[in-house]
């Protein structure tokens, strides 16, 4: 599973009740009921590990100075 897979299944599982991302094939499993402010969470979340892998990879790669 790549990296953004276990991070998104993570959040999904913390913040939405959902036990895994992939299609099961069964309405039952893949459609859920969720409440909104449940969704804001999640989608917070995905957000801040964005802004969080954005920033570490600024980071890993150095500042940004002009060369002559």
């Amino acid at each position: 599973m790549h990296p953004i897979d276990t991070l998104l299944t993570q959040i999904a599982q913390q913040h939405l009740g959902i036990e895994t991302l992939q299609t099961r094939h069964s309405d039952s499993l893949d459609f859920h009921d969720l409440a909104v402010w449940c969704l804001k969470d999640a989608l917070e979340a995905a957000f801040q590990a964005g802004v969080e892998a954005g920033t570490s990879r600024h980071k890993a790669s150095g500042p940004d100075v002009a060369q002559d």
